[in-house]
């Protein structure tokens, strides 16, 4: 059974890239927020509220609430447009990832609660919707799961002298290692650009976009 494109492996690296400097964009310029980890965003909130700086929680539990509302949509357009169609329902994220993203780029220091909340609202659209990269289990928006999967499968092919298995480590480090690129990119343009830093991340997602297109119109063709 053929894989879709959205599991290929040029579409994963460029929304594995994307997140990467999505997550140093809204931590570096807006506020020290995690845009996708979401865990040191709990963690910082849990610290704020034992400290009673109830008004800086704020701008922790937004965010948590906002990737969970991406979540949902993203989970919504699958149940609602999965029957198919011209445009894919992943398709449809992008699109809405793109525009959010964008819209960010406007928006000034002075907003930094709302251009967090959308950013992190994008980065829960995306983690619901690209879940697979070549059929493997894979996050394009966090490390901590891709780590753990990756020394398991490096292990367990070292203990089997199994080749397979340490291709997957391979992949899931490699994925792990352009997140880890990106975020470093994503520093870098935020001293040379600024608030405009984060409209590199819909140009990743534009051309993840057109690759998914392409490879649509030719699976098209041959039937």
């Amino acid at each position: 059974m053929p894989r879709q494109m959205s599991e290929s492996l040029l579409v994963g690296l460029l929304l594995a890239f994307s997140g990467g400097l999505m997550d140093a964009y809204t931590y570096v310029f807006r506020g020290s927020v995690f845009a996708n980890a979401q865990t040191g965003n709990l963690i910082l909130l849990g610290i704020n509220l034992f400290d009673g700086s109830f008004h800086n929680a704020l701008k922790y539990l937004f965010p948590v609430l906002s990737f969970t509302l991406g979540v949902l949509l993203a989970q919504g357009f699958r149940l609602a447009f999965q029957k198919g169609g011209k445009l894919h329902w992943r398709h449809l994220s992008l699109l809405l990832e793109i525009a959010l993203l964008t819209a960010v780029s406007f928006l000034s220091a002075d907003n930094n609660l709302l251009a967090n909340c959308m950013v992190s609202f994008a980065c829960g659209v995306q983690v619901q919707s690209f879940r697979k990269i070549r059929g493997n289990h894979l996050a394009t928006t966090m490390c901590i799961g891709n780590l753990r999967t990756a020394t398991e499968f490096l292990v367990n092919a070292v203990h089997e002298k199994n080749l397979r298995l340490f291709k997957r480590a391979c992949l899931y480090y490699g994925v792990i290692a352009v997140f880890s690129v990106g975020a470093v990119c994503g520093n870098a343009l935020v001293r040379a650009f600024g608030q405009r830093a984060i409209l590199a991340s819909p140009v990743l997602l534009l051309a993840a976009f057109g690759i998914m297109c392409i490879r649509a119109k030719q699976d098209d063709g041959l039937e």
